[in-house]
């Protein structure tokens, strides 16, 4: 009954928590200080309900803290490191993203080498290569 979660399974259970998408719009938010209710429905455009229940999960996971100012609700961030951990995805992001493009443009460099190529062994290796060095010459 005691037994303790291993860690990297609370690390797997911690971004499960963070895996839907309204859940990291709202720390992007709050990141620039705390926010209201209201501002934060205004910038994620979903219904409240689905914002509360959200903003409940990230508020039992301790991430997010709530404050009340007569019937303005506030939330802010725990910590600075939830912050930093986005900031880090966000790096992260960037240099994977950047591997894509580096290697979408090697492939569109290297397709109609590869495409050329193809079709000139596709018409017999002996016969094209000595049809084609003739008329050069």
């Amino acid at each position: 009954m005691g037994k303790q979660v291993p860690l990297y399974q609370a690390k797997a259970e911690f971004f499960r928590m963070l895996g839907h998408p309204v859940r990291i719009r709202v720390l992007e938010l709050l990141q620039n200080g705390p926010r209201p209710v209201r501002e934060l429905l205004a910038e994620i455009d979903i219904e409240p309900s689905n914002l509360s229940q959200q903003l409940a999960v990230l508020r039992r996971s301790g991430i997010v803290v709530s404050t009340r100012e007569g019937a303005t609700v506030n939330y802010a961030l725990a910590g600075g490191d939830v912050a930093e951990l986005l900031r880090a995805a966000r790096r992260i992001l960037t240099e994977l993203l950047a591997g894509q493009s580096e290697l979408l443009a090697e492939l569109r460099q290297v397709e109609p080498r590869a495409g050329a190529g193809t079709g000139h062994a596709g018409t017999g290796a002996g016969t094209g290569a000595g049809t084609g060095a003739a008329p050069g010459r």
